[in-house]
């Protein structure tokens, strides 16, 4: 996973006037927590990016520990400036190496996970349930889905300079699916540099796959976000169709007793 701190903090410098900013999309994830049992408490980021999500979550009274490897981080600080002192606290850091003083009420993984193997996928899962979250804790994990991913298979992109918007600069990008790992190959590059390129490789599961992920790691799969729709793991009316229009899905985790301390 050498490629993940590159690819994020040249991509965070491609992007970053025009994205590190709060929107709505945080403000629906705090009330995403709120929706799945935690009103309040202390809340920990992984893969945090730019740092809105954080700190909308600190804006709404959370304690929030944040971690993000990549330069994405620096532009936290800055939107943090009407965050009340002592509330959120950002660590520029690898989360597969991080110690951290839990528990935490939740662990939210917003648009990231599935970077690496199933084993680092389990391995992160792993310290989720025994060394961060709380028993009766929930996770929140967003969860990419593999056929909106394979149906832009062989797709490029062409996008101009923006300017007023924040986009600053000419980029072109190329979408391809392994289906025998099913992984999804997002390259990037500038043009004038195309000997630059950048790659992130996500891996993609259906709900049947991740819970294949989850045996033994003490999280269990109890309900799932497409959208503005909640499905159980027992009742998932209209899930399939709502699964072909969108690239993830929130997965909802809750700690169990067969796994952590």
């Amino acid at each position: 996973m050498d490629w993940v701190r590159e690819f994020y903090s040249r991509s965070g410098s491609w992007w970053g006037r025009a994205e590190a900013r709060v929107t709505d999309r945080d403000r629906r994830r705090v009330n995403l927590l709120r929706e799945h049992g935690v009103p309040d408490g202390r809340i920990l980021e992984l893969g945090s990016g730019y740092g809105t999500t954080a700190v909308a979550t600190a804006q709404a009274g959370f304690e929030v520990t944040a971690v993000e490897v990549s330069d994405r981080a620096d532009f936290t600080s800055g939107l943090a400036r009407d965050v009340t002192p002592g509330i959120l606290t950002v660590h520029k850091a690898d989360f597969y190496a991080i110690e951290l003083d839990g528990p935490f009420d939740a662990v939210c993984y917003w648009n990231g996970f599935g970077v690496g193997s199933d084993a680092d996928q389990r391995r992160l899962l792993d310290r989720i349930a025994s060394r961060w979250l709380r028993p009766g804790g929930v996770a929140l994990v967003d969860v990419f889905h593999p056929f909106v991913w394979a149906s832009w298979a062989g797709d490029e992109e062409h996008r101009l300079p923006n300017p007023t918007a924040g986009y600053d600069y000419e980029l072109r990008e190329r979408i391809q699916f392994d289906p025998v790992t099913c992984t999804a190959i997002d390259t990037w590059w500038e043009p004038a540099t195309a000997d630059r390129a950048i790659t992130q490789s996500l891996r993609c599961y259906t709900p049947a796959d991740l819970m294949l992920l989850l045996g033994g790691t003490g999280l269990t799969l109890t309900a799932i976000v497409v959208g503005e729709k909640t499905s159980t793991v027992t009742s998932h009316p209209g899930l399939v169709g709502l699964l072909r229009e969108e690239f993830e899905y929130l997965a909802i985790l809750h700690r169990t007793t067969d796994g952590g301390p």
